[in-house]
This record gives C-alpha cells, structure tokens and sequence, in this order.
C-alpha cells in the first residue's frame, strides 16, 4: 500500500498513492459514513484546473485525486523524484472499487452518462462481481439543474441505502459534481468518467502496451477526432510545456485552496 502524500502539479495537488490505498480509503470512507471525493485525472483534467483557478480551487478541495494519465505520473516523479512505479488509472480503479464493494456487501450507485450505458455498465458490472448490490443509478440530464433538483438527487442516492457512488459525467463535470455533493452525501464519490462507457462496451479501451507507454491519448483521438482534437492536440503538448518549466525552475502555478466561495455549477 503506497501513499507518498501530495504533490503539484501545475498547480492542481495530485496524490501519489497506488490501487490497493485508494481502495482501502474508499472503503474506510463507505463503511464509516464519512465523505470522500475521489477522481482520476489525466491530462486533460490538470489542464483544467492549470487553465481556470477556480476549478483549481474546486480540485484542490477534493480528497483524493489519483494520477490517471502515465504523463501526470511521469511529472511527480520528474518533479519529486518519488519512484511511483505506476498510475491509478480510472477505469481499473472503478472495477477494483466495484469488486471489493461485491466482497464487503457495500452498496453501489451509478449517476451520469445515459441510461442505456448505465444498462449495460450495470448488468456488465454484475456478471463481473457476483454479489454486488447496486442500490440505484440514474442518467445525466445533461443541463443545470435547479436547487429542487439536486436535492432531489442527494434524497434519492441517501434513500437507496448506496454507500458509494460512482459518477460519469465526463470532466470537468463530475470533478464540480464530486465537490459539490461531497458535503451532502456522507460517502465516497468517484468521479470516474470513460469507465462507464469503457465498461459497458460503447467505447473501445486503448490496448495495455499503448497504455503502458502513455499513448492511450493518440488510441482515443482516433476513435473521437472530432470530439478530442483540440483536447490532445492543444492540451497535451501545452501541458509538457509548462511542466517542463515547472521542472527547469522557469515557472511555479501557484496552488489555490479552496475558501468556500466557489460558485455551484449544480450539473446534472
């Protein structure tokens, strides 16, 4: 069990831990009814935080952020020299968190994405991990929601008897979802994204050696080009941009914490 403590990365604390700590904190967290806003961000999710300080903010208030991208676990050890030997990449992370839910009889809810991904990420979920109770799952709306509403879906979670709550709403969104219901809902949420698609079959994971060498990237612009261009083609080489000068000493992205002034997105 690895867990080397927080570092920056432009400006966005990342954890340096590995499966089994992010697991266990996930389930100490489930079992004994306390708060815990997980996500797993590559690239792209530093890069939001890096680009709009109050998102940043938002970010640095979460309680575990796991580098799911190899070039964000390539920049803690660039940066501190810390030898993590591998990321906590999202997707794993959620069968992993869904396998040890089936063995404590912890139960599950699934929020976001659409309800014939949720159907299939269900029923692929339980033919995986025999016993696994998933108290409830709803789709996005894909919109705002009013104040009514998100009580509403902080009811319905609470009321299904869940103790984890998985969330797929694509980044930055369900990282601003994770922030906002962390105080409402006395459990683990994980922000988890492609996992449910990944998951449930309607989108093509990138093969282990193009993971391994942080190419997963270039798999997933050629599946989505019109959705990712920018994403990749922008984001990742000004990502290894700043990093570098955060390595050479050029530049240092200041770390916001967050003051409790953030605006609520409320998405749903």
């Amino acid at each position: 069990m690895i867990n080397k403590g927080k570092y920056p990365i432009l400006g966005v604390n990342i954890s340096a831990v590995d499966y089994e700590y992010s697991v266990e904190a996930i389930k100490k967290a489930a079992k004994n009814g306390y708060p815990l806003a997980v996500t797993a961000l590559a690239v792209h999710g530093v890069m939001t935080g890096y680009l709009d300080k109050q998102h940043r903010k938002r970010l640095n208030g979460l309680d575990l952020v796991v580098p799911d991208g190899q070039p964000v676990r390539w920049g803690l050890n660039w940066l501190y020299k810390i030898g993590l030997e591998e990321r906590v990449y999202g997707p794993d992370l959620t069968l992993k968190t869904a396998e040890m839910a089936a063995k404590e009889g912890i139960p599950i809810y699934l929020y976001g994405s659409t309800e014939e991904t949720l159907n299939k990420f269900s029923e692929n979920l339980r033919r995986k991990f025999a016993g696994l109770i998933i108290a409830g799952q709803e789709p996005s709306k894909f919109r705002r929601l009013q104040p009514d509403e998100k009580q509403e879906v902080v009811n319905r979670i609470k009321n299904s008897g869940a103790r984890i709550v998985f969330v797929g709403l694509g980044c930055p969104r369900q990282e601003v979802w994770v922030y906002e219901y962390r105080n409402l809902l006395n459990m683990p949420l994980l922000a988890v994204g492609a996992a449910f698609d990944f998951h449930a079959g309607t989108l093509k994971q990138a093969p282990s050696w193009m993971q391994k060498r942080g190419l997963e990237w270039f798999f997933r612009l050629t599946q989505e080009p019109k959705r990712l261009w920018k994403r990749y083609l922008y984001l990742n080489p000004y990502y290894l941009i700043v990093l570098f000068g955060e390595i050479l000493g050029i530049k240092r992205v200041e770390v916001i914490l967050p003051d409790g002034t953030e605006p609520e997105e409320s998405f749903g």
